[in-house]
This record gives structure tokens, sequence and C-alpha cells, in this order.
């Protein structure tokens, strides 16, 4: 992976994403190129950058081994697309969450970069065969799905097209390792990719207590925060089985695998999200946390420093 110190990535789309990507890559001394279609948005996510970088610094939570203006020397912004993939062995398509615009990106890229570039996607559930389906040579197509916000949130999901050939994987994963990320291999495409299964599986469960009148907004979240939250930050489901009996995870099945089930059973079908519970549960977190702008941003900005102090201590 050292061979591609100092190459080019070229990302698609100017966004919360594009930025984050463009400043991870940045990081581990890859020359990034950022590009959006609308003209001036590519340039103006530099300055928003230039900004976030030089805060880090000051905060000492930067990440990588080069200064702030070391890895800023490494960004440029463009708004014609040839240009920005010019050069380029990597490209992070980072547009808005649309299955159409995702594959006119890919089917135009395609046509402006040579064979050997690798073409990845940021969806965060749309399916690998979908989002590349214009496009003509699908071996070299992965999805690389970051958490948000990507910059303290370590997780990548690499999620291959059915077509996918094996060295691109690895090579997706050997960058994303490369810049400090911490990737996770699918074996194959499914709805969703693991994450948003597994965290769709815990608001659907968290809704549907809520709206039963089991617990409260609050205290369901303290649940998580307080409780699985801990837990999960530094070990995982399948190892918190593992450890939770005294003779590991066949212990622990044998001891509450039936327990496990008998709870499971009692699920009630997938809520629709909306009606008479939506309108109460919106009411409830509203009323713990406004959803005016400046309380939303008071409260996110929270979450990131909360975020950083974590990403500090699991170094």
């Amino acid at each position: 992976m050292s061979s591609l110190k100092g190459k080019i990535i070229t990302v698609v789309g100017s966004g919360l994403i594009g930025r984050s990507w463009a400043m991870l890559f940045m990081s581990g001394g890859y020359m990034v190129k950022i590009y959006d279609n609308i003209p001036g948005q590519a340039s103006g996510a530099i300055t928003d950058i230039r900004k976030q970088i030089e805060e880090l610094q000051q905060a000492k939570m930067l990440r990588g081994n080069l200064t702030a203006a070391e890895q800023l020397s490494l960004l440029s912004s463009h708004d014609d697309l040839l240009q920005a993939l010019e050069g380029a062995f990597f490209v992070q398509e980072c547009v808005f969450e649309d299955l159409e615009a995702k594959q006119s990106v890919f089917h135009e890229v395609e046509n402006l970069v040579t064979e050997s570039v690798i073409l990845s996607s940021s969806t965060s559930c749309l399916m690998p065969s979908n989002v590349f389906s214009r496009v003509q040579n699908r071996t070299r197509c992965i999805i690389s799905h970051p958490v948000n916000p990507p910059y303290y949130v370590r997780l990548v999901e690499l999620v291959p097209h059915p077509e996918t050939l094996p060295a691109v994987m690895d090579v997706a994963y050997s960058l994303m390792t490369d810049v400090g990320q911490a990737p996770v291999r699918l074996r194959k495409e499914i709805d969703g990719f693991a994450l948003n299964r597994v965290q769709y599986a815990i608001i659907a469960e968290s809704w549907r207590l809520v709206q039963d009148g089991v617990i409260s907004v609050k205290d369901i979240d303290l649940v998580m925060s307080e409780g699985l939250g801990m837990r999960y930050a530094f070990i995982g489901p399948i190892e918190t089985m593992h450890l939770n009996a005294p003779e590991g995870m066949e212990d622990y099945l044998q001891r509450y695998s039936e327990g496990i089930k008998r709870v499971l059973n009692t699920f009630g079908p997938v809520s629709d999200f909306s009606g008479e519970p939506a309108d109460r549960i919106i009411k409830e977190i509203c009323e713990l946390i406004p959803a005016e702008q400046e309380h939303l941003t008071a409260r996110r900005e929270r979450r990131d420093q909360l975020l950083m102090g974590l990403a500090k201590l699991k170094k």
C-alpha cells in the first residue's frame, strides 16, 4: 500500500460526506481532488475543510502525521469532472442518496477513466448491483460506506458488487486501513449492509417499546447511552456473548439461548413510523431537545466532542 502514498483520489460530491472523505484521505498523505457539478461548491468545501483542519490541529485531534498546512497542500477543488479525474487511482462518490443520481455519476465517470481505476460509492444502503448497473466493467466497483461523522467514527463497510474482483476489495481495505479507518468486509451484498441492519433492529425495538408505553424516550436512550452503548463502544455483541459466561460462547448458548428465543418471539410487527405513535414520540423527543436549528447544532457539536474524546481514548 505504501506505493500508493502521494497518489490521487478524486472525491465526487462536496457535501458533508465528501468533505469528510477528503479530510481522511489527506490525513494519510494522498492528494485529493474534490469535484462538484455546481460551480463554486467545491471551492466552498475547501474553505470549510481548511477551517476544520486548523481547529483539529489546535485541539490536538488532527489525524495523520502531517501538519494542517501539509494536509491542505494536498487538496484541490474542481468544477470540471475530467480535470478532477486526471491521474486518480480511486474515485469516491459522495452525491446525495438517490439511485439515479449515483448511476449517472458512475456512468459518466467510467467513460473518463482507465480500466484500472477503482470506482467506490459512499451509499449507506443502496445495493451495489443497482448503484453500478450502468457501469460496463463492474469488476472494479465497490461500496465504501462510512459512518457519520466519519472523521471520528472509524468504521467503513466494504460491500462488493457480485462481479467485484478480490483484488479491488484488497486495495480498498488497505486504503481505508492506511488512512486510519476500521474497514469491515461484507462477503456479499445485502439490503442495508451490516451496520444499518443492526441499527434498524435497535431502532425498531426501541420505537416499539416507547410506542407501547413500556418506557419513555429519555429512558430508552439511556438504555443505550449508559448501558449497551458503553459496552459496545469497545466490544461487539458476539464477543459480549463469549465473555458473559464462565466457559465462553458454548456455555453462553447453553445458559441463555432459550431465554433469547423466548424474548425474540414476543417482538411485534415492524412499525410504519407514522400516525399517532410518531406524533407522540416526536413531541417527547422535542421536549428533550427542541427542533430549532440552534439546539440541534449545539447537540451535534456535543456529540462530536464526545466522539472525539472516545476516539482519543481508543487510540
